[in-house]
């Protein structure tokens, strides 16, 4: 059972934008003990350098997390039912990522409910997405997941 209750939605609203606070190399170690990614590139400074890079980066599955997060605090985890991004840049340290949701579409499901699209972008200071995506949701008439 949902404890989200998203208000009415129509195409082309836009959920309030959230901003994830700047990434450290920390916050890179962490999720890659979680995910079991310990590729060099996320935490060695000399490894990175010696490949060409000015930097360690992020695994990308962790904006893709933040950014799925964004999405389902707004409309609830129950109700997702495809999410699907794709990288275009990488975050460095100390970058913030802001996330942004559109409705792209609404449309009643054959067994009741709406299946709501989201269009996704997950944008660095920059203002250059780091990601960019889609998300679907079904909600009931109520435009709650319950």
């Amino acid at each position: 059972m949902s404890t989200t209750t998203p208000p009415a939605l129509t195409v082309g609203q836009e959920a309030e934008p959230r901003v994830f606070a700047p990434m450290t190399r920390t916050d890179y170690v962490k999720y890659q003990g979680a995910s079991g990614d310990f590729h060099p590139l996320h935490h060695d400074e000399v490894y990175a350098r010696s490949v060409g890079f000015p930097s360690v980066f992020s695994v990308g599955m962790l904006q893709a997390g933040m950014l799925a997060t964004y999405v389902t605090d707004w409309l609830g985890v129950e109700e997702i039912r495809r999410f699907k991004v794709r990288f275009v840049d990488q975050m460095w340290p100390g970058d913030e990522l802001t996330c942004l949701a559109r409705v792209a579409g609404l449309t009643d499901e054959p067994g009741g409910g709406t299946r709501v699209v989201l269009e996704l972008k997950a944008l660095r200071q920059t203002g250059t997405p780091a990601l960019l995506g889609s998300a679907e949701f079904v909600l009931d008439r109520t435009g709650s997941g319950d």
